[in-house]
């Protein structure tokens, strides 16, 4: 008989998670984490979608607050990054998104200088495909 090698997964703590709010209650399936490092977005009940960011991509953060989101006291944080799958990541419907909105900003530029990653905006260029600085 062969056994099963278990994989070993280091988990990170998540420093912050939350759920979209439908008229101001969590009753949604989607849920929002973020860890040390990376941002997750799990969406879904029957058929589940997991998206991933990791926060040294983020290359920007907008916050939006409706009308009807201030009455409900919610906002939805928008993260533009240089990731390929998910270049625009709202996180809707959430409390406190000012508050979310700093932090998630302050993680952003913890992992950059941890990887001593330099925001590309500051030279005047972009990445190509090959991992290459244009002008």
């Amino acid at each position: 008989m062969s056994k099963a090698k278990k994989l070993k997964v280091e988990e990170k703590p998540i420093l912050w998670k939350d759920r979209r709010r439908i008229f101001g209650m969590p009753i949604s399936f989607t849920s929002y984490q973020v860890s040390e490092d990376r941002l997750y977005v799990k969406k879904g009940l029957f058929n589940t979608e997991t998206d991933e960011l990791l926060l040294y991509r983020v290359m920007d953060i907008r916050q939006v607050r409706k009308f009807w989101q201030k009455i409900f006291r919610v906002g939805t944080v928008s993260l533009f990054s240089t990731d390929k799958t998910c270049p625009k990541l709202d996180l809707r419907d959430i409390k406190h998104p000012d508050k979310v909105r700093k932090f998630i900003s302050t993680q952003v530029e913890t992992q950059r200088d941890k990887r001593r990653i330099a925001g590309l905006e500051h030279f005047g260029g972009s990445v190509d495909g090959a991992g290459e600085i244009g002008v």
